[in-house]
C-alpha cells in the first residue's frame, strides 16, 4: 500500500476541565487525534490511506463515526462490541504542561485484541499509539511495515510493564516518549545523558523526545535535531496533542522510501510540531477538524521564519 499508514490506539470519549472551560463526552482517543491529524496531512499532499484499529462500544454514536470517515479514515479496522466506549475524565491547570486524570474508565478497551484487516497486513508506516505493550507486540505481528515502525508509550507502562515495553521498544524503527519518561526509563535527570542511554538500550535507529512547551528533541544516526514548541499563548485543552504531534509524523515518513534522511525527519518533526499547536487552542478535536491547508501553511511559514532566522 503506498503512502498508507495504520494507526492502532484508542477511541475514547473525554470530559475536561481546563481553566478555558469544560467539556463533557467529547470524541477524544489516541487513534482519533492521531488519525485526524494523518488523514489531514494525507489529503492536502494528495497521499495514501489512513486506516486506524480500535474499539468501541455500541454507545458510540454515528455521527461520530461519520465525522471520523468523512475525513478520508477508512475504519474497516474498527471493532463495535456490546457495552460503553472508553472514558476519560481530566484536568489541566497551572501551565498545563500535563493532565490530572480523576476518572478512567476502560469499558470495552479493556479486553481489546487488535484485528488487522487484511488489506493493512503491510502498511508503509504502522504506528502503535499508546497502548499497553503486549497490544503493540500484537500489532507489529500482524502488520510489519514496508518502511517505518513507530510507537508512542507513557509512563503507566514504565511502572507496571516496564520489561514487556523495552521488548517492544527494541521491535520498532522510532521510538516517542516524553522527557519525563525518558528519564525514568534512564534513572537520569539529566535530559541528554538519558535520551542517548535510553536508545542504546532499545537500539532504535530514531528516538524522538517529546518536551511540551520546551519543544522536541530528536536522535537520527546522524546526529541531534531539536527544534522549539511553536511559540502560542491560546492553550485550552492540550489532550491530543502528542497523538495529533504522532499523526503528523507518521504521514509525513510514510511518503519517503529506505532509511529516513535526517531533514526528511526534520521537516516531519517541524510540520508535527506546528500541527499539534492548533489541536490545543480547542477543546476535543475541533481545531484539527477545522484546519485548512491555506491555515497550517501560513502557520509552518512562520515557524520557518522563527527557527531559520
Amino acid at each position: 500500500m503506498d503512502e498508507s499508514v495504520l494507526i492502532v490506539g484508542s477511541l475514547a470519549y473525554d470530559t475536561v476541565t481546563s481553566p478555558a472551560g469544560s467539556v463533557e463526552n467529547e470524541l477524544g482517543g489516541s487513534a482519533t487525534y492521531g488519525g485526524l491529524a494523518a488523514a489531514f496531512h494525507s489529503r492536502i499532499s494528495n497521499g495514501g490511506s489512513v486506516g486506524i484499529v480500535g474499539v468501541v462500544g455500541d454507545d458510540f454514536l454515528l455521527e461520530d463515526r461519520e465525522l471520523l470517515k468523512n475525513t478520508g479514515l477508512d475504519l474497516s479496522g474498527l471493532e463495535v462490541v456490546q457495552g460503553e466506549t472508553f472514558r476519560w475524565t481530566g484536568s489541566y491547570h497551572g501551565s498545563m504542561g500535563e493532565a490530572e486524570t480523576h476518572e478512567t474508565h476502560l469499558n470495552v478497551f479493556e479486553h481489546f485484541e487488535p484485528k488487522v484487516p487484511e488489506n493493512w497486513k503491510s502498511p508503509t508506516i504502522t504506528f502503535c499509539a499508546n497502548l499497553h505493550p503486549f497490544i503493540q507486540k500484537n500489532v507489529l505481528d500482524q502488520s510489519p511495515p514496508s518502511r517505518l515502525s513507530m510507537l508512542d508509550s507513557m509512563n503507566l507502562w514504565i511502572q507496571i510493564a516496564k520489561d514487556e515495553l523495552l521488548s517492544v521498544m527494541k521491535k520498532v524503527d522510532l521510538v516517542i516518549i516524553n522527557d519525563g519518561e525518558v528519564r525514568m526509563l534512564a534513572d537520569d535527570d539529566n535530559l541528554i545523558r538519558a535520551t542517548h542511554f535510553v536508545r542504546e538500550k532499545i537500539g532504535s535507529t530514531y528516538l524522538v523526545v517529546k518536551k511540551g512547551e520546551h519543544g522536541v528533541l530528536a536522535l537520527h544516526p546522524d546526529g541531534v535535531i531539536s527544534i522549539p514548541a511553536f511559540p502560542t499563548s491560546k492553550i485550552v485543552d492540550p489532550t491530543g496533542c502528542g497523538d495529533t504531534f504522532a499523526g503528523t509524523l507518521a504521514s509525513y515518513l510514510a511518503k519517503g522510501a529506505g532509511p529516513i534522511q535526517k531533514h526528511e525527519l526534520r521537516q516531519a518533526l517541524e510540520a508535527a510540531t506546528v500541527t499539534a499547536s492548533f489541536t490545543l487552542e480547542s477543546f476535543g478535536t475541533e481545531s484539527l477538524l477545522d484546519l485548512t491547508e491555506e491555515k497550517f501553511n501560513q502557520r509552518l511559514d512562520e515557524f520557518y521564519t522563527i527557527i531559520h532566522n
